[in-house]
């Protein structure tokens, strides 16, 4: 595994600016340094078990059997004679929360709440799916970070069981087809890390572009990215279907500082 140590660059990325293609330029299996810290880490694949589970997690999240939010895009296909794009098929996207959500007072809810999504019946089999899926990567960070997930327990002492998402992480999205613009999840608590899980078929792109670092992570099938998203600016390049029907699909484990004991 090699180690890379991350320098920061200048740039002028704004929170909401859209994530422009880029040819990720890291794909080997990773550990992030940040003076001389380790602070996140990539694997271009799950260990067996924790695969099984993603590959589960991902077939249910298709299906009909999960509740979740839809919307619908289309994908460049160059430009008119006048400068205006043009586009071509649609593209499905949607995604999923589950685990706590924190209290919402601009839509009048001033209280935190479990998904509603686990009040759904056919939605069971993907909430184990993804909890056992946590629990795995917890290991994985046990092993290639342990003082940061020693950390993340201690944290955790904090958060009270009925919040927990596993050990480490307070909720999950999984976002089908979603190339988040630029941002920050200042709502995570800092030092902790999330997790970042990739499923996908016949699609290029859908990237983590980290500006800072100018460093692009090569989400390929099956891979794991650990990374303290609270820390820096990030976005995700365009999702660029090869076949139709090609998709990426991200399974993601955080932290919600809403959820720490006051």
């Amino acid at each position: 595994m090699q180690k890379i140590n991350l320098q920061e660059k200048k740039h002028s990325i704004k929170v909401g600016d859209i994530c422009n293609y880029k040819n990720p330029n890291v794909i080997e299996d990773s550990i992030f340094y940040f003076n001389e810290k380790p602070i996140g880490f990539y694997l271009k694949s799950l260990p067996d078990k924790a695969k099984k589970l993603a590959d589960l997690a991902n077939f249910e999240l298709r299906s009909k059997n999960v509740p979740k939010s839809v919307m619908k895009r289309q994908i460049p296909d160059g430009k008119n004679e006048d400068g205006t794009f043009k586009y071509k098929n649609q593209v499905d996207q949607f995604s999923t929360i589950i685990g706590s959500v924190p209290p919402k007072p601009h839509m009048k809810r001033n209280y935190p709440i479990i998904s509603s999504v686990h009040s759904v019946e056919s939605a069971k089999k993907f909430i184990k799916a993804m909890v056992l899926l946590a629990i795995e990567s917890e290991k994985i960070i046990h092993d290639l970070l342990p003082e940061q997930y020693n950390e993340q327990i201690r944290i955790f002492k904090n958060v009270s069981d009925k919040w927990k998402f596993g050990n480490l992480f307070t909720s999950s999205i999984s976002n089908y087809n979603i190339s988040a613009p630029f941002h920050r999840d200042t709502g995570n608590i800092p030092n902790t890390v999330n997790v970042i899980i990739c499923k996908r078929l016949n699609s290029n792109g859908g990237d983590l572009h980290v500006p800072d670092y100018d460093a692009t992570i090569g989400q390929i099938d099956n891979s794991i990215l650990v990374y303290p998203a609270w820390r820096n600016v990030h976005g995700v390049t365009p999702i660029i279907p090869t076949f139709e029907g090609g998709y990426r699909n991200s399974l993601i484990f955080y932290p919600l500082k809403a959820f720490l004991n006051k």
